[in-house]
């Protein structure tokens, strides 16, 4: 008997990956949002409607990437909304979070955040939310950002990269916190602090080893210290973002024994890539902090499974391929980040594939606490009635080479050129909207900007 709910369209599959299991399901969607859930494959419908069948693909929540560099206005030509989102939808993301650098200006205040959002309307083919940034200064400006939407807030503990960006010192940090109490916002460290490093064994700026001993694991231990006793004396939602060192582990792990409201990310480029396998010369492997050992990495994969890390994402931060300096292969001067928006899924995947990890396991890790962390929980993030009809559809047994013709994001350097990866995108859609379908893109940009609610709980 055909239905008689006046549905827009249906996702339709043998593998659904819904909160409770996975199994045949068919999803019905209605003006962009979940309007009802069947399990089984066997509902008839009325005659026209486009029905999605998926078959033994897998259809699960879109990708949350809650870190991500845009670098629009100001930086375009590092990395603009047009091939930012395109790749995400290319990668089965279906809402992107733009941290506040490196754009110009830095996403500090109202006026910024405005400038931000006027600049990536009618740019975007997935959904887009925005960090704003904390630094010395403009803690006046925090409360009138959270009022218009900002999911959260960014601080460096060291030196940002960029100098319109600046990094906040301990006292600045007391002022900021301060400023949170009360609200429901969130604070994004960059944890590492200035260390003395003592004598390298390592000097050539050409070798990996240099660069590597001269961001050591005991910047981010002391900067993780400092974030957990902040966190414990004002109280306000803190997040580590990208952990390499695992080292800091233990300190995690007491803050979150004490209750503490303390979440912590790393990133693919850190459960993916090691130390020992970087070439001489091959700065598009440098980041900050930095990629290091098969050791600490293994640590990673344990507290990740552990729960002592929530959730996975890319750090996508690009740059023109002058700025990482390839010609003269100088690790100490290139521009440090890794550029991988588009092949998140896919390396998780590809590494989760070798250690027993299931479908389930990245949906929570890079869905599920990713939307939550960015106020979008309500939303995003999990196939239920009610939430945006965000999916992807892929297939965990394809494979595919990264190569630079696939490449979406504006600056095709990325450490994983030449790289074999699993798990294939076949379609992307956003609130029901197709806009990604085996290498074609939506013929408009199709995704909104997403400001997060003051009264939300997540």
């Amino acid at each position: 008997m055909a239905s008689q709910v006046n549905f827009d369209k249906v996702v339709r599959g043998k593998r659904v990956v819904l909160p409770d299991e996975i199994c045949p399901a068919e999803i019905c969607i209605k003006d962009g949002v979940i309007a009802e859930i069947r399990k089984g494959n066997n509902s008839s419908f009325e005659a026209g409607l486009e029905v999605i069948d998926a078959g033994d693909l897998y259809v699960m929540p879109g990708v949350v990437d809650s870190h991500v560099h845009v670098n629009e206005p100001g930086r375009t030509e590092w990395e603009g909304y047009v091939t930012a989102t395109r790749a995400a939808a290319a990668g089965g993301i279906t809402t992107i979070v733009d941290m506040p650098l490196n754009s110009i200006p830095s996403t500090t205040t109202l006026d910024a955040f405005q400038t931000k959002m006027d600049t990536a309307r009618d740019k975007l083919y997935v959904d887009v939310a925005f960090w704003g940034g904390v630094v010395p200064g403009n803690q006046g400006e925090l409360q009138a950002m959270i009022a218009a939407g900002i999911s959260g807030f960014k601080c460096f503990l060291i030196h940002s990269g960029v100098d319109e960006f600046r990094h906040v010192t301990e006292p600045d940090l007391h002022t900021a916190m301060q400023a949170l109490q009360g609200t429901n916002s969130v604070l994004l460290f960059h944890a590492e602090v200035d260390q003395p490093i003592g004598a390298q064994t390592s000097t050539s700026p050409q070798v990996y080893e240099t660069f590597l001993q001269s961001r050591p694991k005991s910047m981010e231990n002391h900067a993780i210290q400092l974030v957990s006793d902040m966190c414990q004396q004002y109280g306000v939602r803190c997040h580590i973002v990208h952990l390499s060192s695992a080292e800091a582990l233990p300190i995690i792990r007491a803050a979150k024994q004490r209750g503490l409201p303390l979440t912590v990310e790393t990133c693919h480029h850190y459960l993916t890539l090691c130390a020992e396998d970087i070439p001489d010369r091959a700065t598009q492997f440098k980041c900050c902090p930095p990629v290091r050992e098969r050791n600490n990495q293994e640590q990673l994969w344990d507290a990740l499974k552990a729960g002592d890390i929530d959730m996975v994402v890319s750090d996508h931060s690009p740059c023109t391929a002058d700025l990482k300096l390839l010609d003269t292969g100088d690790f100490v001067a290139a521009w440090g980040g890794v550029a991988s928006v588009q092949f998140g899924l896919s390396l998780f995947w590809t590494n989760a594939a070798q250690r027993n990890l299931t479908v389930r396991d990245l949906v929570n890790w890079m869905c599920v606490t990713t939307s939550d962390l960015c106020g979008m929980g309500h939303r995003k993030g999990s196939l239920q009635v009610g939430k945006d009809a965000d999916l992807v559809i892929w297939d965990p047994d394809g494979s595919f080479t990264v190569t630079e013709d696939i490449i979406q994001h504006k600056n095709k350097v990325t450490p994983y050129l030449g790289k074999v990866l699993k798990g294939v995108v076949h379609r992307t859609l956003v609130r029901g909207n197709t806009v990604y379908r085996n290498g074609t893109f939506s013929s408009q940009p199709m995704g909104a900007i997403l400001l997060k609610p003051i009264t939300s709980a997540k």
